[in-house]
């Protein structure tokens, strides 16, 4: 036997065929078996090719879809965190606003409260001194009373009576009150309106007979009355003036005025 039939035989061993059988072949018959054979081993090769091309194929079919799955989940992560980006600095720009509102609202408040603390203090009485008296007095109240002294100094007297005359009804018992009249009588007196003068003075008087005013305001009702020419009056003005406060600047100049009355 040779040993191509032999290889044969050892061939077809290997494909599970008996030995006897592989000995009915001559050397034709195992050129052709041992063809046969190849091309079986080839379609085999091929087969398992096929299969192992295929697989691989899938593997990488199934790979590259995992692999865009991964990304189209990277990609709408991104944007997930762009748009979570987005909506922290619109937030935060906000947050911002709003606390510059608030701090702008706060601010407001304390200026509308100062405002109210600066009306109220407006409105509180203040302690003012005035021709040797100390009271409280509404700031307006003083105001006004300074403002229209501040005409009588200037030596306005007609628009200082209309500051006083309407100081006076604003404020007909204030504790400017005496004073005021006293500086209305001076300001008639000014203007030759004596009998006005008179009715102011003669209220200095009555209204707070202690006022530190109130013996000019004597002396001036008798310079008024003297004016008038009502010496008779004058000297009893000048004389209850004496009585009244002797010790006074207006007494000294009363006693003096009284001697020169005929």
């Amino acid at each position: 036997m040779s040993f191509s039939v032999r290889f044969v035989i050892l061939l077809l061993a290997s494909f599970g065929l008996s030995v006897s059988q592989a000995g009915l072949f001559d050397d034709d018959e195992a050129r052709k078996a041992i063809l046969d054979l190849r091309q079986r081993i080839e379609a085999s090769r091929v087969e398992s090719e096929q299969r192992l091309n295929t697989r691989l194929a899938e593997e990488g079919r199934k790979t590259s879809e995992d692999s865009a799955q991964v990304r189209r989940s990277l990609i709408e992560l991104q944007n997930q965190i762009e748009i979570l980006r987005a909506d922290l600095a619109n937030q935060r720009g906000l947050n911002e606003r709003l606390a510059r509102e608030v701090s702008e609202l706060q601010r407001m408040q304390k200026d509308a409260d100062q405002g109210m603390e600066e009306r109220l203090r407006k409105l509180e009485p203040v302690k003012v001194t005035v021709d040797g008296r100390d009271f409280m007095a509404d700031p307006a109240e003083k105001r006004e009373y300074d403002e229209a002294l501040a005409v009588f100094r200037k030596g306005d007297f007609a628009t200082a009576q209309t500051a006083f005359v309407g100081f006076l009804q604003r404020f007909p018992r204030g504790g400017h009150a005496p004073s005021a009249l006293f500086w209305l009588g001076n300001a008639q007196y000014a203007t030759r309106d004596y009998k006005e003068a008179i009715v102011n003075f003669r209220e200095v008087i009555s209204l707070a007979p202690d006022h530190l005013r109130a013996p000019e305001a004597a002396l001036s009702l008798a310079n008024c009355q003297i004016e008038l020419k009502d010496v008779k009056s004058a000297r009893k003005t000048l004389g209850d003036l004496i009585k009244a406060y002797p010790q006074s600047e207006a007494a000294a100049t009363a006693k003096e005025r009284l001697s020169r009355l005929k």
